[in-house]
């Protein structure tokens, strides 16, 4: 059961989630994995204890495989960070499970994170055009300069975070906050997991997503913008403050199906964010408000 669940297994472990709660979460993403496989997957959660007895090992030939095609792209922002983003989660259940799949299989992942190359770097933004935020060059202080590891980057990203007077509820904001918590996340596991330059070379990407989205960090509503997006509308709504946090039952009480799991987001925006405290040493209140708000509905 655990090799099918290791990114699950992640989150409720590293945030020590009681039974009840892991069930919640464990039901939540089997119906979205079975939604999207269309066949049935088990609805018991993982172990707590799997991933603390699990055999660590270095760096195996599949996970060489995965970081030798991040290497081919990690330089330019791509679709937010997802080149970043999936390889990141994909090393990481390689070396906790200690090896998996076929070859075929890794060069299927492999050629995933290298059709990332030369792609745009989003689609929805607030006072950019997508051309402009692919011509963006960053100046020497600007591109996460000074930063040396994952916990120095977990800060800064959720002083971004707080630094927002207002959420709202579209892809070309209260996505793209989150899609900045799962990008520095994936660099933070980067560095985790042993590859350094990989981490560091990750961070002008990343701070040219930061640099775009501080031009709509004090969004009045009402207010004229310059929104180029494919999906979004103007005026664009507020974003709703989440009641509960994910770490917490009644969080997972409401049948997010309808809206796919907001894609799978329900619980990547989450995992990032937990990760992302821990590693800082923990996040203040308008942290948490704004994240309350990126995972609201």
């Amino acid at each position: 059961m655990a090799r099918r669940r290791s990114p699950l297994i992640f989150f409720i472990a590293e945030n020590r989630l009681d039974d009840g709660v892991a069930r919640k979460i464990a039901n939540e993403a089997n119906r979205m994995v079975s939604d999207r496989l269309e066949t049935p997957t088990a609805s018991m959660p993982p172990d707590r204890g799997t991933l603390e007895t699990m055999p660590k090992r270095g760096a195996s030939a599949d996970e060489r495989t995965i970081a030798e095609a991040l290497e081919e792209t990690i330089d330019g922002l791509h679709w937010v960070g997802h080149n970043a983003i999936y390889a990141a989660a994909s090393m990481k259940a390689i070396r906790e499970l200690d090896g998996w799949g076929e070859a075929s299989e890794m060069a299927a992942i492999a050629a995933l994170i290298r059709a990332f190359k030369g792609k745009i770097p989003g689609r929805s933004w607030i006072g950019y055009k997508t051309s402009e935020v692919k011509a963006l060059t960053l100046g020497e202080e600007e591109g996460g300069a000074g930063i040396e590891d994952g916990a120095a980057l977990s800060r800064a990203m959720l002083r971004e975070l707080a630094s927002f007077e207002n959420v709202y509820r579209a892809e070309a904001h209260h996505d793209l906050i989150g899609h900045m918590l799962t990008f520095s996340h994936a660099l933070v596991t980067l560095e985790e997991l042993g590859y350094p330059e990989l981490f560091k070379r990750g961070l002008v990407p990343l701070f040219k997503l930061v640099h775009v989205l501080r031009a709509s960090r004090e969004l009045r509503s009402g207010a004229s913008i310059q929104l180029n997006s494919p999906v979004d509308r103007e005026p664009l709504a507020p974003a709703p403050a989440a009641a509960s946090l994910p770490t917490e039952a009644a969080f997972w009480e409401r049948d997010r199906s309808k809206a796919a799991w907001d894609f799978g987001h329900a619980f990547k925006f989450p995992y990032s964010f937990y990760h992302l405290a821990a590693r800082a040493g923990g996040a203040d209140a308008a942290a948490y408000d704004r994240f309350r708000r990126i995972v609201g509905s």
